[in-house]
This record gives structure tokens, C-alpha cells and sequence, in this order.
């Protein structure tokens, strides 16, 4: 696995989420929108810290470090998409 695919990984699957809340709030801005804004920022600081830790991975860094990063950014995108649904359907 490439560290440039992670990176990218990351930033696509965290910043489609932001789409996908900023979407909801452009199309009900009279429902939740603080909810989901808090939402937007706890994705934001999980891409600053997943990226932290892959820019300073520790120096014999190897595949199984990527590969953990990898699966808590699934873990962390899961658990994001279900508080946005509750979010969502507590309106």
C-alpha cells in the first residue's frame, strides 16, 4: 500500500461525509443544524489526526501500521455516519 493512496484515501472518504453533512443543512436549515454542524467538526479533527498519524509515523512505521490507520478510518467514518443518522432522524 502506497502512503500517497492513504492520504488520499482519507481525505476522500472524510471530505465526502463533510459534503454529504453540509449537503443535509443546505437543504433543511431549519432542522438539527447545529447537531449536524458539531458532526462537521468532530470529522474535521479526525482527518487532522488520522493525518497527523500517518505524517509521523513512528520510524519502522510498516504495514501493519498503515493497515490499522486504514481500518480506524472505516471504524471512524462508521461511527460518524451513525451519529449523523440519528441526528438526522431525531428531527
Amino acid at each position: 500500500m502506497n502512503l500517497r493512496v492513504i492520504k488520499k484515501d482519507i481525505e476522500y472518504f472524510i471530505g465526502e461525509f463533510i459534503d454529504d453533512c453540509a449537503l443535509y443543512i443546505a437543504l433543511n436549515p431549519t432542522k438539527n443544524v447545529d447537531g449536524v454542524s458539531a458532526i462537521i467538526d468532530e470529522a474535521v479533527d479526525i482527518y487532522n489526526n488520522l493525518r497527523d498519524a500517518v505524517n509521523h509515523a513512528p520510524e519502522k512505521a510498516g504495514k501493519t501500521y498503515y493497515n490499522g490507520i486504514r481500518k480506524d478510518t472505516l471504524d471512524q467514518l462508521d461511527a460518524l455516519c451513525e451519529k449523523l443518522s440519528e441526528a438526522v432522524s431525531s428531527t
